[in-house]
């Protein structure tokens, strides 16, 4: 509980009604779309701009309250709920579109930006962003930045790190600096920017974002490809990276994916075979003719039992919005969705595809598998039950003995989610004791008093999930 003199002073700085302290509103933002993380913050406040935001900080600095900065709340590793309680920085008056730069192919935003609204409105300029998370439709930007999200079309062209050319960061003393800006070249001292990104809030707080714009493709084609055999859809995978093709778009659904996602959909989709590759590619006509017609006899002369290529730009947005909706299709199913995202290198997808299939039917556990195969960005998908403590300690076991096998085959224990309080026990598996020491000896440089984001990548004592404060 804060005190009601520092209540007060939050209320001076942003003003009475940008500060929310019922029961309701707390409970609101106790979670985030992690399941069997709950705690309650203190206070709910929404800044107008990145002074109060610094005022904010001073504030919890003086006082040692800990921050919380958060988006939409899409959050798929308890990185955004205030597991020790605190404040939650909500960013929805800061959310304007501040510039687009089409002589620098750069855009400005604030970090409560909506991740599909901003590549609507640069699209609408003959421009591209290319970062397209699933929850784009309600994620924010400064989200984005923080977990550095990935998307469909990250085997092409990379995830948010790859377009955040300057920042404006709030550090944990209050104190405001600029990283980066519109270069194209910068090597003055420790590039701060990239720290920044994927810090999962842990190390400032993200006010405004330069971002990297490319030339809008003119031309995109789609394909389904459907298998019978789940190992021959992953060579299809190697084979097509193998001979010198980047498609924008190569995702990887099984068949009990495919089942869940054509009964929430409704657009056709095949379920009689064992596993479909959703295929893009974006370029030129004549080129994207060319890489199309070359990944599809590959995929036949890989085990391909169908290969068809989207007739329309609708049906291929169908298939596309089919894909992003596999999460929220799959949670129908049961009460509780644990998606995670073991990555490994693309060489090594049938055989971690294979693993988690084993994994699961030794713990009895039921795991679905969907996600980027182009750049081995699995998510294998469990659907159980929290309130069944023993399922869920199977779900545990299956899971650790996932991420072990990740980094057994040079991958690691997440490519897009990060790290925050779901998987703070299985870094070391990644990164190595001395690592966690690194990182650990960052976070103190920059957050000594540890008011940003507490309990977030540095594994605790605690239970594994289940955390529940009131």
């Amino acid at each position: 509980m804060l005190k009601k003199k520092i209540m007060k002073q939050l209320v001076h700085i942003v003003g009475e009604d940008n500060v929310q302290s019922s029961n309701a509103s707390k409970l609101a933002y106790s979670y985030d779309a992690t399941p069997q993380f709950q705690a309650m913050p203190d206070a709910i406040v929404a800044p107008r701009n990145t002074n109060q935001v610094s005022e904010i900080v001073k504030l919890c600095c003086k006082h040692k309250v800990p921050i919380v900065p958060r988006g939409s709340g899409t959050n798929l590793s308890a990185g955004t709920t205030p597991l020790e309680g605190g404040i939650v920085l909500l960013f929805k008056h800061m959310d304007k579109l501040l510039e687009i730069d089409e002589n620098n192919l750069t855009v400005t935003t604030q970090p409560g930006m909506n991740t599909l609204k901003l590549i609507e409105t640069v699209e609408a300029k003959g421009l591209f962003y290319p970062p397209d998370p699933s929850s784009m439709k309600i994620s924010q930007i400064g989200g984005n930045i923080n977990e550095n999200s990935g998307g469909l079309r990250g085997l092409k062209y990379g995830v948010t790190r790859d377009y955040v050319m300057g920042l404006e960061i709030v550090l944990p003393n209050g104190d405001i600096i600029r990283t980066g800006g519109k270069l194209a070249k910068d090597v003055a001292g420790y590039d701060l920017t990239r720290l920044f990104v994927g810090s999962e809030g842990t190390l400032g707080i993200v006010t405004e974002a330069t971002l990297k714009l490319v030339p809008l493709p003119e031309s995109k084609k789609t394909m389904l490809a459907l298998y019978e055999d789940l190992n021959a859809a992953a060579e299809s995978v190697s084979k097509i990276i193998s001979s010198r093709i980047i498609p924008t778009t190569l995702e990887f659904l099984d068949q009990p994916t495919l089942k869940v996602v054509e009964d929430f959909s409704k657009i056709g989709l095949p379920t009689h075979v064992q596993a479909v590759l959703l295929i893009e590619q974006d370029g030129t006509a004549d080129a994207v003719e060319q890489d199309m017609k070359k990944m599809q006899q590959i995929c036949q002369e890989n085990g391909a039992v169908q290969v068809d290529t989207a007739r329309t730009e609708a049906e291929a947005e169908a298939l596309r919005t089919a894909r992003r909706s596999a999460l929220s299709a799959l949670a129908r199913l049961r009460p509780t969705t644990i998606l995670e995202d073991a990555t490994v290198p693309r060489s090594e997808i049938a055989r971690m595809v294979q693993s988690i299939n084993e994994i699961a039917k030794k713990h009895r556990v039921d795991i679905c598998t969907f996600g980027h195969a182009g750049d081995g960005n699995l998510h294998p998908t469990c659907l159980t039950d929290e309130r069944n403590k023993e399922e869920i300690e199977r779900v545990e076991a299956a899971f650790e003995e996932i991420f072990k096998k990740a980094v057994e085959l040079g991958g690691t224990i997440t490519g897009e989610h990060g790290v925050g309080a779901m998987k703070s026990n299985y870094l070391h598996l990644k990164v190595g004791e001395a690592g966690i020491s690194v990182m650990q000896s960052m976070k103190n440089a920059f957050d000594p008093n540890n008011i940003m984001n507490p309990g977030k990548i540095f594994a605790k004592s605690n239970p594994k999930r289940v955390v529940v404060k009131r």
